[in-house]
């Protein structure tokens, strides 16, 4: 039989980047870790984006080195031609053993201390210029623009639903909004994908979160908690535009008629009633 290439497994590196050469990732894309969006998207993106590689690198290294020692003890203890003793039997070995115990535990405690460093900055309360009301339900959101007293509602349309049918949250570059998370029938999660940043809408529960969106542009936006029948379709929009576009669009909502706030007082059960154009034939048994 004709002998098997000795080093065939070289052609593996080779293989993984034809693979991301033919995959059309740009240089962009590949210091993003592939994260969605573009730099500098809101105030905590780039913070996120560099958690993300950094824990990446590591992990990288740490599976470098795992790899390289287990073909390195593949290859150097194989079985070569003419064995036919049963190499010597080891119970353990201490120092590979502390090796495999202390680098997992230092790395775990650095991750932990890196991601709650993080998180503590994107989490703090910062004094906001704007505030917004989001109001999740089945199956769509609405918004409470509070600084202007007026409001914006998605109607639920989980069948041949258009683009231009999705709720539309509007937000001002470059200042600081403070978003409101409340929910009127069950856990929602708000999600604007380039914000690289999520969070759980809960009934009777306020979250909150604060973000200053830094780059003018059109932004997609899902729900990202299993919420029921038609979860997929609850999808809205946003818009971040300047200063001006955004306080025309809250004058053409009031000429509109929307204002007001719509009710979402988790301190008051009646508030948190699903609205009535929910599908079916009586809305009442959708309570």
């Amino acid at each position: 039989m004709p002998r098997k290439p000795r080093f065939k497994w070289a052609i593996l590196p080779v293989f993984a980047v034809l693979v991301a050469s033919l995959s059309g990732c740009s240089s962009e894309q590949f210091s993003r870790g592939f994260l969605p969006g573009a730099p500098g998207v809101t105030n905590q993106t780039d913070r996120i984006v560099n958690l993300w590689n950094v824990s990446w690198i590591v992990l990288w290294i740490v599976g470098i080195i795992a790899w390289g020692l287990m073909f390195w003890a593949i290859i150097v203890y194989r079985r070569r031609k003419g064995d036919r003793e049963i190499p010597p039997q080891l119970r353990y070995n201490m120092p590979i053993e502390t090796l495999f115990t202390v680098v997992p535990f230092i790395l775990v405690i650095g991750f932990f201390v890196q991601t709650t460093v993080d998180m503590n900055e994107i989490e703090k309360k910062v004094d906001s210029e704007y505030r917004i009301e989001v109001i999740g339900k089945q199956w769509s959101w609405d918004f409470n623009y509070t600084n202007d007293n007026v409001y914006d509602s998605g109607l639920q349309l989980p069948e041949n639903q258009s683009e231009a049918e999705l709720p539309v949250l509007y937000l001002p570059v470059n200042k600081t909004v403070e978003i409101d998370l409340v929910s009127r029938d069950v856990i929602h999660s708000f999600w604007v994908i380039d914000f690289l940043y999520k969070k759980d809408v809960f009934p009777g529960f306020v979250n909150k979160m604060y973000i200053t969106p830094q780059v003018i542009g059109d932004y997609k936006g899902k729900c990202a908690e299993l919420c029921g029948e038609y979860h997929s379709a609850m999808l809205f929009n946003v818009k971040v535009v300047s200063e001006a576009d955004y306080k025309a669009h809250m004058a053409k909502l009031e000429a509109l008629g929307y204002k007001g706030q719509l009710t979402a007082d988790p301190n008051d059960p009646d508030n948190l009633n699903r609205n009535n154009n929910l599908p079916g034939d009586d809305p009442e048994i959708r309570g």
